[in-house]
């Protein structure tokens, strides 16, 4: 995916969950870091183009829930929650740029229960790859992508990476 389909699909996304929430101005999109973030980001900036009401936007630090951290060479940098308003009662849409086994969602549902009980939890990916290994499925996808299990996804935001918005495979 080049910039233009990335925009394209966040936009697609924004218009999708604006159909199913009518009451934007209650919407929290909570991004996992780092890209998640900016997909969270950009997710509300379309929504207020749309409804001329911004969502809430803010993060959401998994580090300390994941379930490999034994296993994983390096540990992942701590990054501070920041959540915008209280999620008791509120509508949530968790957002991530790729979508694979499903274990760092449940390391973010985990995380929003120590913040309180949302109405409603649902994700948005901006790629899903496949490779389920929990049952949890994506709700706004801006693209599915198949891999193999060796192949890796790599996503790219200018205003991060210093280079032009991509998406591309990584073959082994």
């Amino acid at each position: 995916m080049d910039a233009d389909a990335i925009a394209k699909a966040i936009r697609r996304m924004a218009h999708e969950i604006v159909e199913q929430h009518h009451s934007p101005g209650r919407l929290v999109l909570a991004g996992i870091p780092t890209r998640g973030v900016e997909v969270a980001r950009r997710l509300a900036d379309h929504i207020e183009k749309i409804e001329g009401a911004r969502p809430y936007a803010g993060t959401i630090d998994i580090s300390m829930h994941r379930d490999d951290l034994s296993t994983r060479g390096r540990l992942t940098a701590l990054e501070p929650t920041d959540l915008p308003v209280d999620l008791d009662g509120r509508p949530l849409i968790l957002c991530d740029d790729v979508f694979f086994t499903g274990r760092t969602t449940r390391a973010a549902l985990d995380a929003i229960a120590s913040f309180g009980r949302p109405s409603l939890v649902q994700l948005a990916v901006l790629v899903d790859r496949g490779h389920r290994e929990l049952p949890i499925r994506a709700d706004f996808v801006g693209k599915n992508l198949p891999t193999s299990r060796g192949e890796k996804i790599r996503v790219r935001f200018e205003n991060l990476d210093g280079v032009p918005d991509s998406v591309s495979v990584v073959k082994p």
